[in-house]
């Protein structure tokens, strides 16, 4: 009879055998704070010189784009030009596979002072009725400025029309940020890409040094004029510096970044919803009041009853600051709204809740029990560790002493992505041991892809920014908590 010793290597070589060939990789769902380390030191903007302007006189530069309507088939355009004239605030388009039918759409122009900055002139053109999935190409500028870009129309909202989304947050503008964004360009994958906020770092400057913004716009052109990008506003973006007279929050922003607000019902750029796609997307402010009776209150309690699940099967929620997060840094600051806006999130069932502000990354739900193999001359073994669960805070008043989180099969799941490159460097002093709600969590930066396959089922990859490459360091399958609030242990 053959000896433990003897056994042991070929029971490994079997057992990883197995986990190789499972279906979805359901060994590698762990509860898991990873070992991977990064520098810790913050990494520095690139040089102005990095972002030139664009040649030929008065070219448009800081190109970018979001969804101009409700449902898909609006686009906001828009653009800076050092001069105001007429050539200046035209935007001709055209469909891609009709170039004789050319279209013309006037911008409307913005422009403000910052202590000691005065800004360009600020364009956006909102084009309506264009067709669904379809590609367009549009010109902006005259004679020897003119430059020429495209976008893709997001399909017909419906149940079972696949979309991929880009996810990023707390980006800025270092040699960083240029690797989290080369390494979601190089993807492919993603249609649109979901900001949850903080952009130019502008504030993190001497007097709010707004050429930033500027230096910003021109680092992101490359795929924001291409794509939507929808956006959120993150404390980065507040801008507020009584010392140098300046009190008007989000001034910057909202003279740059145009949202379709209005078109959502919302009363502020700084709240408001779209639907592409699958999706139905409710993009929140951490930043404005939202207590109750307020604005933003208001619109939330209406327009989570608009939702129609049947069309737009996946209900996304945006914001800066995490409802749930088990760093250190910034913990428990997104707790005030956890506390008025979660108990809506588990009614509705809510599928992700998207945040940034903590420069790590973490995510919730780990979707099945996980395994590794512990090999030894002497022994084999496969051991089982915890598995995260969906978990939810909503029966916790301030009498009853119920202030544990609880299992909860209606509730999101919690991604937190504000690992984009930013100057202020990484969060990296997790809390221990590690929350049973939290089932990865790293400090590096990376961006994260959303890839909705149909009503029931999402792939979800994060990739860290590893050398030269974006390596998928977690993944995941979500599932959808309308049309498939299955208990993921059980699957």
């Amino acid at each position: 009879m053959a000896s433990n010793n003897n056994l042991a290597p070929y029971i490994c070589i079997i057992l990883s055998i197995l986990i190789c060939i499972t279906p979805n990789n359901i060994f590698c769902h762990a509860a898991k704070t990873s070992g991977y380390t990064r520098s810790t030191n913050a990494s520095a903007d690139m040089p102005a010189e990095a972002f030139p302007a664009p040649p030929g006189f008065n070219a448009p530069e800081q190109v970018h784009i979001t969804q101009g309507d409700c449902g898909g088939r609006g686009v906001i355009i828009s653009w800076v030009t050092p001069y105001k004239n007429d050539y200046a605030s035209i935007v001709r388009y055209w469909k891609a596979c009709d170039p004789k039918h050319v279209f013309k759409a006037r911008s409307r122009v913005y422009t403000y002072s910052y202590y000691n900055y005065t800004s360009g002139f600020i364009h956006h053109a909102t084009i309506h009725k264009l067709e669904h999935d379809t590609k367009y190409i549009y010109e902006l500028g005259h004679g020897d400025s003119i430059r020429q870009f495209s976008f893709t129309t997001p399909p017909k909202p419906g149940p079972n029309v696949p979309y991929t989304f880009g996810i990023m947050g707390d980006l800025g503008q270092t040699y960083a940020s240029n690797s989290t964004l080369g390494h979601y360009m190089a993807n492919k994958k993603g249609q649109a890409v979901l900001f949850v906020g903080d952009l130019s770092y502008a504030d993190n400057w001497p007097l709010h040094d707004q050429r930033k913004w500027d230096t910003w716009g021109r680092f992101t052109e490359n795929s924001a004029a291409y794509q939507a990008w929808i956006w959120t506003a993150g404390n980065h973006e507040l801008d507020v510096a009584p010392e140098i007279n300046e009190y008007v929050p989000f001034k910057a922003y909202k003279h740059r970044y145009h949202v379709p607000y209005k078109s959502s019902g919302s009363t502020s750029p700084l709240w408001y919803s779209i639907k592409r796609g699958p999706a139905h997307i409710i993009v929140l402010s951490s930043y404005s009041a939202f207590t109750k009776y307020t604005a933003q209150y208001n619109w939330l309690e209406a327009e989570l009853k608009k939702v129609n699940r049947h069309e737009t099967p996946w209900l996304i929620v945006m914001m800066h600051a995490p409802l749930y997060n088990s760093d250190n840094y910034h913990y428990m600051e997104g707790e005030s709204m956890r506390v008025i806006f979660e108990p809506w999130f588990v009614q509705h069932k809510v599928d992700l809740v998207l945040a940034g502000h903590v420069h790590a990354y973490e995510r919730s739900v780990s979707p099945r029990l996980n395994y590794t193999i512990v090999c030894s001359i002497s022994c084999a073994k496969l051991l089982s560790y915890r598995q995260t669960e969906r978990i939810s805070n909503i029966q916790y008043n301030i009498t009853n002493g119920q202030c544990t989180p609880i299992k909860d099969q209606n509730a999101p799941v919690y991604l937190t992505v504000g690992d984009g490159g930013n100057i202020e460097g990484l969060a990296n002093n997790f809390i221990e041991p590690q929350p049973s709600y939290s089932a990865y969590r790293e400090a590096s930066f990376g961006h994260a892809v959303l890839e909705i396959k149909n009503q029931t089922h999402a792939f979800y990859t994060w990739h860290r920014n590893q050398d030269h490459e974006a390596v998928a360091a977690d993944s995941t399958w979500f599932y959808n908590r309308f049309w498939f609030p299955k208990d993921e242990s059980s699957l």
